[in-house]
Parts: C-alpha cells; structure tokens; sequence
C-alpha cells in the first residue's frame, strides 16, 4: 500500500455494539472501507444490516484467511485481545485492538512482539486520544493556561440494572469489572496530563495505589487509584460498573483548572463527540471552549490508524497511544489490579492451559541447542533461563512458553528469589504444561545468613513442595560459609543426592577454588559423590567488586585455568556483564553506580571494545559477542540468562548464531592482535 488514495480494507472480528460504533466510524473516514465482518455465529439476526457491505465470514479465522482484508479490527472481550492479536499478526493482518489492549502489559508486550516480527501495525482503540479535543487540552496545559498542573482528577463510572452474572460486565471469565473496563481512561487521561505539564508526550507515575470493591463475581464494581507523577503531580482516578459518578475531567493547576465533561465522548456519544473544555480561573468568567466537531467519533482513530498503515508505521502517533503509552497505561492497570487482589481466574493455571496465541505448547524446538553435561541424565540447553522478575501465573508462563517452545528446557531457581515465588511459578508452569520430564530444575539453598548445613535438607523439602517436584537436577550451595568444615556441606548435599532428592549434579554458587578442591577432596576421601558444578559470576568483563555479598568471579585467569584443567561445569550468572556492553556502559558514563563499581577498568574498557568491533564485522550487537564468548569455553559453560521480555529472549538467542574460535577467544581476553581468519 504505497499510494495514499488507496483505502485500508476493514475486518471487523467480532460483532458487537462497541464493533458497530467502528463500523460507523470506517465509514466516515477517508482511509477506510469495511469489507468484512468474522462472527462465530454469521447466522444471527441482523448482522448484515448493522454492518452494511460486509461480508459476513464464519469465524474469526476466517476473516485472518481473508486476502481480501488488510487490517482487523478486535471488539471481542478483553481476554481474546492477546490471542487474536497475535494470530491476526501471523497471518500479515494489521490490527486495531479495543482498549484494554490486553488483559496486563505481559500480554501487551507479547502482541507487540508479535507485531514487530511481522511487520504489521498494532494499535490500541483509544478513540478520545484521536478527536481534536485531546490535542487542544494538552495545548491549553502547555500553554500555562491554568498555571502550574498540581493535581488531576477523573472518574468514568455507571450503574448497571444491578447484578447481572451473565453480562461480560461481571463475569470474572470474560475479565470484568472497571479498572480494566473503563479505568484505562481516567489513567490514560492522567498520564498524558502529567507529561503535558512537563512538556513530554505522557510520564510514568512513581507510585500507584489502589482499593476497589470486588463484588460477588470477583470483579471490582467500583474503585479508585492515587498516582503520584514526577513534579509532585497527583492524580484522583475512579471506575464503576455498579456506581453513577459524575464524570467530569477536572485538572487543577496554581491559576485556576480546567473541566471536560465525558472526555472520552467529547461530550456525546458514540456517534458525535462535539468537544467541550470549560477554563475556570479565579475572578473570571467561566471560558467555554467549543470545538463543534460533526465527524463520527470513530472516524478518528480509523484514520490514524490508516495513516500509520499507509505511512509504513507499526504504531499510531502521538497523541494517539503508541506501543510506550499502552504498556505505561497497562502497567498502572496491573499495580492497580495487584494492590486490590484481582487475579481473574482465566488468568490462574487452571484455566490457562495453552499459550497466550491458544495453542498447545510445541516441544521439540531447535532453536536453542543442547549439550551433554557429565553427571546429568538428559541433555540440557545451551542457554539457562532465569526468571525471577514475574509474580503471576499469566505473566511469567508467556516467556516459560517461548523459552521452551525455542528449545530451552534448563530453568534456574532460587529458594529466596521472589520470597519462594519463582519456585512455585515454575511448578505450576510445569504442571500445567507436563513437561516435568523434558525439564531440567535447578535449584539453590543456604543463602546467607542461613548458609548451614541442617538448612539444605530443610529448604531443599520447601523447594520440591514449591516445585511440585520429588526431586531437582542440579542443586546449588547459594553462598559458601567458611567457618563451616566444607565436609558438613559435602555430607548434607551428598544425604539427599542419596535419597533421591537430588537426581544429578550438586555444587557450589559464590564458592572459592580452594572451597571446592578441599570438598571435591573430601568426598573423594569419604566415599561421597563430589561437587560436579560451579554457578559463580562469569563473563567477557571482570567482575572487580561483588555486586552483592558474598559472590564470586570466576573471571580471573586463574579461574579459567581451574575450570578448564578440572572440566567443571559453570553456569554463569551475569554472563552478559548487567548491561556493562550495552550502551548504559561507557568511559565517559557515569551516571550507574554499581556499573562503575562493579566493571569499569580499562583492562575492561579494552574487551568490550573488541566486543564492539566484532559485532560490527558480524552484524551482531556487543552482547551477543559477550554472550558467545561464555559459550565458547574450553570447559562446560553454560550462561544464566533473565530476559524480561520476548524481545530480549529473542535477541539473546541471537548470540548462538556465533561461533567464536579460541583464537577469537584469546584475543576478545587479551588483544591487541586480531586473530579472527
């Protein structure tokens, strides 16, 4: 679509009353024209004469098969968004999603992942970010119109008839309730207010906190947020389904403020939104600013979406929501969801047994290959993967999948991560999906201060009730306790190797040379199985302070030569450097403390810029040479990744395209002569 008079040819997935409204509006625009409409029951009464043109397809597949449709529209409820997001992105199509955009901001940035490898364009349905009145309000907040913006309050609320389980209002199943019905617009509306104050297109609030009142369904029926924005901004926000509120935008500033009535509406309804701001300043009149539109009220964000698409764009321009926005409004939707404890149960294991595309999870991948580890019953991958950032089911089983759908099956637990929560994410995750078999668990205990031997049996049962598991593959020490005998340690790990409890390699985490020879020595003498596998820091850059208590590089050339004359397996933590060979790092960067303190010396300085000038030759960034570099040992190394995203997981994998030589190795270590052939 490279000509601008060329329309956007329209499907609508879903029909519904929020899909005829669309519909209404691709029919005022300039940019777009319906041409189909997917339905799971194509036929119901009426849909040809509420949808005028459309063809009428069977199912929402059908209309992703179409050639005939270049971009989908989703009105479906909000826990389909994700799914037919990602699939619509499969099939080429461009998408137009209904706000929320996801059910949180994993499910979001996953349909963006989706989109970005596509190629196609993903934007949320903010239908009030598109009409001219948003971008008056930000001009008259620019402007000083009301002075200095100190605080913004906004409600969108209603009353049902009253409680009604079988409308998607209160179902807990279909995701109910305001905050995620109708909460995303006061919050949407709140930060593009705070960044309009401080000149920015949106800001972030620095803390958010909730209360709601979840009803006899378990959705909330009514609630409200404080958010406190840089510049000691605060906003008000409320939502209801079973409560009338007044509705009015209200922003207050040091001059005066400004009231929008029904922002969202521009003052109408679906059809019309004529526009409407009232400025209030002290000893003036009331100053009533009317814009008079007459376009259809959704027209606006089908022509912005159509321009993004014809223009090339995979996100709406500012001031409609792009990818940043959404994700920032999603994230104020999750705090606000977590401080009042509403997890739907569609969002639980239970209920979430496919990926978030719906589909089974695949095994078998091939893109993350696997070694042979000496002592372990299967062969494991490559890359290990930590994951100890997420706090719910919904949000951390999005990566588990991809991980192991790439070919990964090694996981990387800790009994303190997440106060215990990351062992349990894993269980379920592993439970849900039945791959416990295909899987291997690694597993740490005796953390400081409670680096004892009684301890590891003890936790050891916690982690394995946690895990849902009888046994882990691969235990670690989490920290070493020298005034302990390093025998007292060797006895305990080697008791539950015997009970079965631990079916594979134990070893050290932040344990010394000297530690592990004296325990290997121990066991050797004793009749004991030995330490097999060490989990201390290792990377391209030196670690030169511990990043916390207790840690242990095995960087150092001596290190190395440890490791390679004894075969023990690493597996590394921090392998990347913790940003030291993104752009965050740098001689004249200095703003990050614990980069500075942790890796900066020139000796340093010197491998990542042989790491630099590799990735340059190679079309890889400096982190995917790091990463190779761990990989690329002459012992069994095996690098602890913790992507946070898909898009992070994605661009780690890309460091296994690389095969690094020793010679390449050698000089990436010590330079100054380039050896690579």
């Amino acid at each position: 679509m490279t000509s601008s008079s060329k329309k956007i040819r329209w499907g609508i997935l879903g029909p519904g009353s929020i899909a005829k409204s669309f519909a209404g509006g691709v029919a005022q625009s300039r940019t777009g024209e319906l041409v189909a409409l997917g339905a799971r029951n194509p036929a119901k009464p009426g849909l040809a004469q509420a949808f005028p043109g459309a063809r009428i397809l069977d199912g929402y597949d059908a209309l992703l098969a179409d050639k005939d449709v270049d971009a989908v529209y989703i009105s479906i409820p909000h826990p389909g968004h994700a799914e037919w997001a990602i699939k619509a992105a499969e099939a080429g199509k461009h998408v137009l999603c209904e706000k929320p955009l996801a059910l949180t901001a994993f499910e979001a940035d996953a349909m963006m992942h989706a989109a970005r490898k596509a190629g196609t364009f993903l934007g949320e349905a903010f239908m009030y970010r598109l009409h001219p009145q948003t971008l008056q309000l930000v001009e008259l907040i620019k402007s000083g119109a009301i002075g200095e913006v100190r605080m913004i309050k906004s409600s969108f609320g209603f009353a049902m008839p009253g409680f009604m389980p079988e409308h998607r209002l209160y179902a807990n199943e279909l995701a109910g309730g305001g905050i995620l019905d109708v909460g995303g617009y006061p919050v949407s509306m709140a930060r593009l207010i705070a960044g309009a104050a401080v000149g920015q297109p949106f800001v972030e609030p620095d803390k958010v906190v909730g209360a709601a009142h979840l009803g006899q369904s378990g959705v909330d029926e009514w609630a409200s947020a404080l958010l406190h924005f840089p510049g000691s901004i605060v906003a008000e926000i409320s939502c209801s389904i079973s409560l009338n509120q007044d509705n009015v935008l209200r922003i207050l500033g040091t001059k005066g403020r400004i009231e929008v009535p029904d922002f969202w509406f521009a003052g109408g309804d679906r059809d019309v939104g004529p526009g409407r701001i009232e400025v209030i300043r002290s000893g003036a009149a009331r100053e009533v600013i009317g814009l008079n539109e007459t376009r259809h009220l959704y027209s606006f964000e089908v022509d912005a979406a159509g321009e993004a698409i014809l223009a090339g764009r995979q996100e709406l321009a500012w001031p409609g929501m792009g990818w940043a926005d959404s994700l920032g409004t999603l994230r104020v939707l999750d705090k606000w969801r977590a401080a009042v404890g509403l997890e739907y149960e569609i969002e639980k294991p239970a209920k979430r047994v496919n990926t978030l595309s719906g589909r089974p999870l695949r095994a078998n991948g091939a893109i993350i290959g696997k070694s042979a580890i000496p002592g372990l019953p299967h062969s494991v991958s490559l890359l290990a993967l930590g994951f100890e950032d997420f706090r719910t089911f919904s949000s951390g089983s999005i990566l588990l999948d991809a991980y192991f759908e790439a070919g990964g099956n090694l996981f990387d637990t800790g009994f303190v991560y997440g106060s215990g929560y990351t062992e349990a994410l894993l269980g379920q995750w592993l439970k849900n999906r039945g791959v416990r078999e295909q899987s291997v668990i690694i597993a740490k205990g005796a953390h400081s201060p409670l680096c004892y031997p009684d301890v590891i049996g003890k936790q050891l049962a916690q982690s394995l009730d946690r895990l849902q598991a009888d046994h882990v593959d691969i235990y670690f020490m989490h920290r070493d306790n020298p005034d302990v005998p390093v025998g007292e340690f060797v006895d305990a790990m080697d008791a539950e190797a015997k009970a079965g409890r631990i079916r594979g390699l134990f070893g050290g985490s932040n344990w010394t040379m000297e530690r592990m020879d004296a325990a290997i020595a121990y066991a050797e003498k004793n009749g004991k199985q030995k330490p097999g596998a060490l989990s201390n820091n290792f990377s391209l850059a030196e670690m030169l302070e511990p990043i916390w208590a207790g840690c242990v590089t095995s960087s150092t050339d001596a290190w190395k030569a440890w490791l390679t004359a004894r075969q023990m397996p690493n597996f590394a933590w921090s392998s990347q450097g913790r940003g030291f060979f993104t752009d965050r790092a740098g001689r004249d960067r200095t703003d990050n403390e614990e980069l500075v303190r942790v890796w900066y010396s020139e000796k340093n300085f010197g491998r990542r810029d042989r790491a630099i000038e590799l990735a340059r030759t190679l079309g890889k960034s400096p982190i995917h040479v790091a990463l190779a570099y761990v990989l690329a040992q002459p012992f069994p190394s095996v690098p602890l990744i913790g992507p946070r995203t898909l898009d992070e997981l994605e661009d780690s994998l890309k460091a296994l395209d690389i095969k690094l030589t020793p010679e390449d190795v050698a000089w990436l270590d010590d330079g100054p002569e380039r050896r690579r052939a």
